[in-house]
């Protein structure tokens, strides 16, 4: 037997958890008769404790509305990757269908969701010495040059790849220089896992009006006091080294003097940037997803009326 799955994803700032409570929550307007709900985040940087603000998650209200999963799971100098997200996952529906509760996966980030539904793909088993003189060259020559580098010997990987992602440039390079083969080489699987059965939606919006509430997002931030937030990470003794410091909303702080009004407002501009560039990049991981509908969202009740017809017709089906 299949477990359903229902994967809605959408960049930063979509609307996509506020969608998310409003059909599958508690309180919902729209009812799902005989039905429960859960949702697991798949989103890279909430799993990190402390991280609330600058990776906007879901407020209490809605953490009451619908039960979150895979949300403060690790402190911020913990390495957490695509695996470990996929383990946790799996695991994860496999308890809530045995509870007859419909896993929810909901997130922004394209990688782990991809992954997810289509498989790791089968890459080689890591190489201690190679991936210790690799992170030997890191520390001497810093993440910029070895992503150029990985830039020349595989550019498919290095345009999904952050700049400041050291653990994912590290390994694309590790598999490179192990194997002679590019990461890109490792396909991912053409199909979604025999184990599941998926519903996906894809919450699509203007683009203009998606940045335009990015950087909208990004001003609330600082108004609920993201300087104070990633002040208070410091003073705990995580770096621009720790894993979580490196995510967007963070990892800017350690550019500019944030003691000074014309430092904040670099950080600021750094922050909206980087954000609208990732939620561009995003949806190159959710090209070509077998099944997968396309949803406007800019009529927020709208959508969730379609939303609601599309998973309705799914559940009867399974």
């Amino acid at each position: 037997m299949k477990i359903p799955v229902i994967v809605i994803f959408a960049p930063t700032a979509s609307g996509k958890t506020a969608l998310a409570v409003n059909l599958f929550g508690k309180d919902s307007h729209l009812f799902f008769k005989d039905y429960k709900f859960e949702l697991l985040s798949a989103d890279s940087v909430q799993v990190y404790r402390g991280l609330d603000i600058g990776s906007a998650k879901p407020s209490l209200e809605e953490k009451k509305a619908l039960t979150h999963h895979l949300i403060d799971i690790c402190e911020p100098d913990e390495d957490f990757n695509v695996s470990d997200f996929v383990t946790l996952c799996d695991k994860k529906c496999q308890e809530l269908y045995q509870k007859n509760i419909i896993p929810v996966v909901l997130g922004g980030t394209g990688f782990y969701v991809r992954n997810f539904m289509m498989g790791l793909p089968s890459t080689p088993e890591a190489d201690e010495n190679t991936r210790n003189r690799i992170q030997k060259r890191l520390q001497d020559e810093g993440n910029e040059k070895l992503y150029k580098e990985l830039q020349l010997i595989d550019p498919e990987s290095a345009e999904k790849i952050n700049v400041n992602d050291s653990y994912r440039i590290c390994r694309a390079l590790e598999i490179y220089y192990s194997t002679g083969k590019t990461k890109s080489s490792f396909k991912l699987s053409s199909k979604t896992r025999d184990n599941y059965n998926f519903c996906t939606i894809i919450l699509d919006r203007d683009r203009e009006e998606l940045y335009q509430r990015i950087n909208q997002r990004v001003d609330l931030m600082f108004e609920k006091g993201l300087r104070e937030e990633v002040l208070s990470l410091i003073d705990k003794g995580f770096s621009k080294e720790s894993p979580a410091m490196k995510a967007i909303g963070y990892r800017e702080w350690f550019n500019y003097d944030y003691d000074s009004p014309e430092g904040i407002e670099k950080i600021k501009y750094e922050i909206k940037r980087n954000s609208r560039k990732y939620a561009k990049k995003q949806y190159v991981f959710m090209n070509d997803i077998p099944g997968a509908v396309k949803v406007q969202i800019s009529n927020q009740e709208e959508a969730e009326r379609l939303v609601f017809k599309i998973v309705e017709k799914f559940l009867k089906e399974n």
